[in-house]
């Protein structure tokens, strides 16, 4: 009977990835060359409100280190 339950078991995650693989096929996708153009212009009008790529000024950065570290 353990067989039988691993079977089951192992039928029905069979069943679950095919249906998981269904819903990804059926995905409606853009082309590349679009999504990269659409990128590209996200990034370029809204590069000023990014820290990654204006950076943080040292009086607003909270992680910054408040003291040297010296080593001994």
């Amino acid at each position: 009977m353990s067989g039988k339950a691993c079977t089951s078991g192992a039928v029905m995650q069979a069943q679950r990835a095919v249906e998981q693989l269904r819903l990804e096929a059926a995905t409606e996708r853009i082309k590349i060359s679009k999504a990269a153009t659409e990128l590209m212009l996200y990034c370029q009008e809204n590069h000023r409100r990014d820290p990654l790529l204006s950076g943080v000024p040292a009086s607003a950065n909270p992680f910054k280190d408040k003291k040297t570290c010296v080593l001994l």
